[in-house]
């Protein structure tokens, strides 16, 4: 029998918790791979156990033989790995034919070999539990939302620091247009995806997700977190507007109030984890009219025709003091509005009602002269 000693096993607990791995695990690798060192080590088709005590940290080194009433019948197990009832009993009184036997063996000068295999698994057990853990955390956390800093901005390529052990990636397309990615800066993302790659996790985050916001409302806003707001749809051009449909499941909660906050708090501190992007509040509906007149906020909106010849097309009347809060910049308020609802909606003007003047009403006499 050989020894790692305690002392190494008190480390290797320590650099276990440390790190966050499974010690069990570790020294079943340390097995596997002492196994595979001493298969070199000893040539031969001998069929071997070796087994590390987690609370001594004695190695045991065992020959496993199958029980057999005469060895070589069968053609296809090589000798080294039968034994003969005889024998067998040598080393266990109760064994019977087809049984396995352990003998255990303590070969000359393996321990160095042990010992130095020993020290590769661990330095390469705990990259790969390392990775294995990274992934197995972040993958239940993909559609959350986490807290990391600017760690490194070269080119096109943006390393977010998560944790000590953890970094993940900003791709371009998932960045808000002219938003400064400063090293050191702290940030809140949307964990996009996770991919498993040879030299570890591969974390996608991204900052222009509708996720995102609706990750930052929950945290915000008590009664959308509780689900007595819900969120229908979110839709946004990144860093500059997003509407948000929602709807209220208790007739006495003010959905828009709620959101807001005192003073806008709320809504404020929302928009500043994005850039100041503008959120507005739309209240969902189930009538689609009252939905897209809703969605066209901060417009008011006089009329809505659906047109009964095109499918999911609408058209929304304002006046034209209201036509260009309809449409938004470069129309972004009407193209949010119908991605927000599903409908293509096209915005007309009308002209406001007016009193009739004097000359309206005696129209007939001002001709004649």
């Amino acid at each position: 029998m050989m020894r790692l000693g305690h002392e190494f096993i008190e480390a290797l607990d320590a650099l276990a918790l440390e790190r966050g791995l499974d010690i069990e695990v570790i020294l079943s690798t340390m097995e596997a791979a002492m196994l595979s060192a001493y298969n070199k080590y000893q040539p031969g088709e001998f069929n071997m156990e070796i087994k590390v005590d987690h609370n001594t940290g004695d190695i045991s080194i065992y020959e496993l033989r199958k029980v057999v009433s005469q060895i070589g019948l069968d053609p296809e197990v090589p000798p080294e790995q039968e034994i003969t009832l005889q024998d067998a009993k040598r080393y266990d009184l109760d064994a019977q034919i087809g049984d396995t036997v352990r003998i255990e063996r303590n070969p000359t000068n393996f321990g160095r070999i042990a010992a130095q295999t020993a020290r590769q698994v661990i330095t390469q057990r705990l990259r790969d539990e390392e990775r294995r853990a990274v992934f197995t955390s972040f993958a239940d956390k993909v559609g959350d939302m986490v807290i990391g800093t600017i760690y490194k901005v070269e080119g096109d390529d943006i390393v977010i620091h998560i944790n000590d052990r953890t970094d993940a990636e900003l791709p371009k397309r998932e960045r808000i247009r002219n938003e400064r990615y400063t090293p050191g800066t702290s940030m809140k993302f949307y964990v996009l995806e996770v991919k498993q790659k040879a030299r570890g996790p591969h974390i996608i985050v991204s900052r222009t997700h509708p996720g995102l916001l609706k990750k930052l409302m929950e945290v915000e806003i008590p009664e959308i977190k509780q689900g007595i707001i819900e969120i229908r749809n979110i839709v946004r051009d990144p860093g500059l507007r997003a509407k948000v449909a929602l709807v209220t499941l208790d007739p006495n909660v003010d959905p828009l109030g709620a959101c807001i906050g005192s003073n806008g708090s709320r809504i404020k501190a929302i928009s500043g984890a994005l850039k100041g992007e503008k959120v507005d509040i739309v209240i969902y509906n189930n009538d689609p009219v009252a939905f897209i007149k809703n969605a066209l906020s901060p417009a008011q909106v006089s009329r809505v025709d659906v047109m009964l010849d095109k499918e999911k097309e609408v058209t929304a009347y304002v006046y034209p003091d209201q036509l260009s809060l309809a449409i938004g910049r470069g129309g972004q308020n009407v193209k949010l509005a119908a991605k927000l609802t599903g409908y293509k909606i096209n915005v007309q003007t009308i002209e406001p009602d007016k009193m009739p003047t004097l000359k309206d009403i005696f129209s007939d006499v001002f001709d004649k002269s």
